[in-house]
């Protein structure tokens, strides 16, 4: 997976290429646990993700934690199959997605 990170003050912008899954969702937790001190507004761009795990579920429910208490989370350009993901495990009612 790949990770292109953009920062403007105290927003966070995260765009994710290719597969969030066991092995790689420990390098997004860890680039979101050493990079949101500060941040107030995280969007994670989904553009180019084409596979989501339980492993990357779970980064993405610690992550709006996170920001559930210093700001505010969004995912952006999410497809119809992580859509499905995110209906059926009931994340639609937990994340913002636009």
């Amino acid at each position: 997976m790949t990770i292109t990170k953009t920062r403007e003050g105290s927003r966070l912008a995260l765009a994710l290429e290719g597969r969030l899954d066991t092995t790689t969702a420990p390098q997004l937790d860890a680039e979101l646990k050493n990079g949101l001190a500060g941040v107030t507004a995280l969007e994670l761009d989904f553009a180019g993700l084409v596979y989501l795990s339980s492993a990357g579920l779970r980064v993405l429910l610690s992550a709006q934690k996170t920001m559930n208490r210093q700001g505010s989370m969004k995912l952006t350009h999410v497809n119809d199959t992580i859509m499905e993901i995110f209906e059926v495990t009931g994340f639609v009612d937990i994340l913002t997605i636009e």
